[in-house]
């Protein structure tokens, strides 16, 4: 399918992600945890699709997935959070997905994703 960056800080939530992205294809997976990492990340490997987090402990997600677009140019992006109104910043092209996250809708939404990228 493509390599996809993952960013998020919750390690559970994150190898949960890994799986599901895994199940739909992913031939490469990046995961990190915080806005640095994804930006030197997506230097090493640009990603044909990123899932991130929207808050961090380290900071807000949103604002790097611009830096990494903005550089790299368009990127598909599904935003996970528990806190949908708090993706202010988030691209408005961006899928948001609410944690919970439920598999089949997740993989579904990342499968159709990569099929556009």
């Amino acid at each position: 399918m493509c390599h996809v960056l993952i960013i998020e800080d919750d390690w559970l939530i994150a190898d949960f992600v890994e799986h599901l992205a895994r199940g739909a294809g992913a031939t490469s997976i990046e995961i990190v945890d915080c806005p640095a990492d994804a930006v030197q990340s997506a230097a090493g490997q640009r990603p044909q699709i990123i899932l991130s987090d929207v808050n961090l402990r380290s900071g807000t997600e949103p604002m790097a997935v611009h830096i990494i677009k903005e550089t790299w140019g368009p990127i598909p992006v599904i935003f996970i959070t528990a806190t949908p109104q708090e993706c202010a910043p988030c691209d408005v092209q961006a899928v948001i997905l609410t944690k919970p996250l439920s598999p089949q809708s997740s993989t579904e939404t990342l499968r159709r994703l990569a099929s556009a990228a």
